[in-house]
């Protein structure tokens, strides 16, 4: 059953033309990832990274290849005074108990950056 499913899906997957996404005119992207685990993460955060990347093909963008630059950080205590002005998206996702992965897709030119 849950084979068929799946297979249903990727069926469905494979008929949506790509350039209907959202991020398929955009010549590179910025993402920002914050990952708010559950209890402690042990493992590596880099992982994070490459799975919802690759997960984001062809829902959000056609090719991550298209990705110049990645923030990612893990926050293992939910305080809303560790972001300057967060959004509501943020906030909201910052009170849901289960492990959250907050993402912020945008253009490379729309993100500052100050070293």
């Amino acid at each position: 059953m849950l084979e068929a499913a799946e297979a249903a899906l990727r069926d469905a997957e494979n008929e949506i033309d790509a350039k209907l996404w959202a991020f398929h005119d955009w010549p590179r992207l910025s993402f920002t990832m914050f990952y708010f685990p559950a209890s402690p993460m042990l493992g590596d955060i880099d992982n994070i990274v490459k799975l919802t990347m690759d997960a984001l093909v062809p829902r959000v963008y056609t090719d991550d290849a298209i990705v110049d630059r990645v923030l990612v950080q893990r926050f293992n205590v939910r305080d809303a005074a560790a972001f300057v002005a967060p959004s509501e998206v943020l906030l909201s996702a910052m009170a849901v108990e289960d492990p959250v992965l907050y993402i912020c897709v945008d253009e490379v030119s729309a993100v500052g950056v100050s070293l």
